[in-house]
């Protein structure tokens, strides 16, 4: 698989990671948008929100769970949480993943 995330995760590929569990994983952002950019990645392959599964519905709450972890561990009193979906909705890895962007925002990814 040429998944950059997948590689990452594997650990193939070397990443900023600042959280780990069996679910997901956490890295910064290497074009960050805001102050605090990070990348809440789940281990499972999806391509994006629009090939999310019901089995996986579990799986994406513990994706935000994790933000809010995150969030909470960094002090962030204010933040968003974004999923892009496909290139035009600004997707450029075709693999599931939650930005959180917490600080001074630039943009939205």
């Amino acid at each position: 698989m040429d998944c950059i995330f997948c590689k990452i995760i594997a650990k193939e590929v070397p990443s900023d990671i600042i959280y780990e569990d069996e679910k997901a994983i956490v890295i910064k952002d290497i074009h960050p948008k805001a102050q605090v950019h990070l990348l809440i990645i789940p281990k499972k392959h999806i391509i994006s929100v629009a090939q999310i599964e019901k089995s996986d519905k579990v799986l994406a709450g513990e994706l935000i769970l994790i933000s809010k972890k995150i969030a909470e561990d960094r002090g962030l009193k204010g933040y968003k949480l974004v999923f892009n979906v496909g290139r035009e909705g600004g997707q450029m890895v075709d693999h599931l993943h939650l930005h959180l962007l917490g600080g001074k925002v630039s943009e939205m990814p």
